[in-house]
């Protein structure tokens, strides 16, 4: 995807020249994502140590770009020290950053799976070559999924008379979640390429506000019309006839087809229900998590800090980028990051294999 009409990825690596001449990979760069949507800022991570406080911090977030983050520290991990002690060390650093998305895990895991055979001599390049092959595959799961997306999307535009299609997203799953074109905005970038008109109503998903921050400003960078909107409104909006349907993303969904995403979720899915509104999860496979049936009580919900409640960043008339508490001196706020939808209220889930009903993931990864 572009910023400023230039493509860019949200994490690469770093080549370096040692001092006999030879290019070596040292490092990786990310998007610093806390400092969107008023700052553009590049950050360098040249440790696990480093790639750990990222995911932990949200500068990189969103399960996909999480799972390359992660397979991109075991590779600065194996720079550093490749025996199998480091390794495990480095792995279990890395998914305790963030218990709820599965991709996390699955990257680290994938990793050590690869590694651990090799001569500890042969685990650096091989560390840095599979990280690269991560990102990559993630690239083109995230296009089949705009194209099996767009698929649902062209037949609204064709039954309503050719005006745009109204839909609604929740949190951010563009390629800020990813490491490029995203999931749940994978089908809106590939259809709105493709010509067919498109407006999106953006959440503002409080507490970290994602859908104002960083949807709102990916969206307008790629030139697709949208209106950030309160948490509160969507319902509203499915019940005059506004919403045509709502695409979100996903940190896990099981094998039974609940989708566990960003607090608020489940909220939309009960209006959508209510109101007829399409329902959709777009999942890249490394998302769903097969040794899991029932998403109320096996995935573990992450309680973030108060503090992401209680402050919020914003720029100020005079360009100043400040934070401000909006809660008395005396209160409480708890903070769960994610909620479970269960599979009934989920209309259809779009994976890089085509859609399909939530029950019927298994027809497409038998």
């Amino acid at each position: 995807m572009k910023i400023q009409g230039h493509p860019w990825r949200t994490i690469w690596p770093v080549q370096d020249t040692s001092v006999v001449g030879v290019v070596v990979q040292s490092a990786v760069e990310i998007i610093d994502q806390t400092r969107l949507p008023h700052e553009f800022v590049v950050l360098r991570l040249d440790t696990v140590h480093s790639v750990v406080q990222a995911i932990k911090t949200m500068q990189v977030r969103g399960a996909p770009l999480i799972g390359a983050a992660a397979a991109y520290g075991m590779a600065l991990a194996a720079s550093h020290e490749a025996s199998d002690a480091a390794l495990r060390n480095a792995g279990e650093l890395l998914v305790a950053s963030r218990p709820t998305a599965v991709n996390l895990r699955w990257a680290v895991e994938r990793m050590l799976a690869l590694l651990q055979p090799l001569s500890v001599a042969d685990r650096r390049a091989a560390a840095w070559r599979e990280a690269a092959a991560i990102c990559d595959e993630d690239v083109a799961l995230n296009q089949a999924i705009g194209k099996h997306g767009a698929a649902l999307i062209e037949p609204v535009h064709t039954q309503h008379n050719r005006r745009p299609v109204n839909i609604l997203t929740h949190c951010n799953a563009g390629w800020l979640a990813t490491v490029d074109w995203g999931t749940a905005l994978s089908p809106i970038y590939t259809a709105f390429d493709a010509g067919i008109p498109i407006h999106v109503w953006v959440d503002e998903t409080r507490p970290r506000n994602q859908g104002a921050s960083l949807t709102a400003w990916e969206l307008g960078q790629h030139g697709v019309p949208h209106t950030v909107i309160t948490d509160n409104a969507g319902g509203h909006l499915m019940q005059h006839g506004e919403v045509d349907m709502v695409i979100v993303g996903a940190d896990r969904v099981t094998a039974s087809g609940d989708v566990c995403n960003k607090i608020g979720t489940y909220l939309k899915a009960l209006a959508a229900f209510d109101n007829r509104v399409p329902f959709y999860a777009a999942v890249p496979s490394p998302t769903i998590d097969w040794d899991m049936q029932d998403g109320l009580s096996e995935i573990s919900i992450e309680q973030r800090s108060a503090d992401e409640v209680a402050w919020i960043q914003g720029r100020t008339a005079d360009g100043e980028i400040v934070s401000v508490n909006v809660l008395p001196d005396d209160s409480l706020a708890a903070n769960p990051a994610f909620d479970v939808t269960p599979a009934r209220l989920v209309t259809g889930i779009i994976t890089e294999r085509g859609v399909c009903r939530p029950d019927m993931l298994r027809s497409l990864f038998p």
